[in-house]
């Protein structure tokens, strides 16, 4: 029988538990009815995604906040049918995670737990206001965070090339 002192014992696989979801700001801006666009309008939607998070003061705990900008645009002429914009927020506890692998943990894995909850909000602020439900696609937050980084590697590489 083998002792086992602690040492060579396997790292615990991580843990999250999201204890409270809720919306942080919410607009809708029905543009199209004040206007009074007539006719049959084919919308060209463009959504922008953000994400923040910070560590809260008790242990362990963070928030983590999914931030969309929404524009609905009619094809060819470019006017504004409806613009939303949601900040939907987690509050998360998360334990065995490295140091390391929080950053990413926090901005990839949190993000996608919230999601289906922002999906279904604008689906029906769209729809309550006056437009067809809205469903977005799923959002690849590992590529997002992946663009991310690289994008202030190569500024970071920039900028001191940049003479004052």
């Amino acid at each position: 029988m083998a002792e086992n002192n602690g040492a060579g014992q396997a790292p615990q696989p991580p843990k999250m538990s999201i204890l409270a979801q809720f919306v942080r700001d919410l607009s809708f801006e029905n543009i199209l009815s004040q206007k009074g666009v007539s006719g049959e309008v084919q919308p060209d939607v463009q959504v922008q995604v953000n994400l923040d998070a910070k560590k809260r003061s008790a242990e362990n705990q963070y928030e983590v906040v999914l931030k969309l900008k929404i524009e609905s645009k009619a094809k060819g002429s470019g006017d504004v049918l409806f613009l939303m914009e949601l900040d939907y927020a987690g509050v998360f506890t998360i334990e065995n995670v490295p140091e390391d692998q929080l950053h990413p943990f926090l901005l990839i894995e949190c993000p996608r737990m919230l999601f289906p909850f922002v999906r279904r909000i604008v689906s029906d602020v769209s729809r309550d206001g006056g437009f067809p439900p809205l469903n977005l696609e799923t959002i690849d937050f590992l590529a997002l965070y992946r663009n991310e980084i690289a994008r202030r590697q190569a500024a970071q590489q920039a900028a001191p090339t940049q003479v004052s």
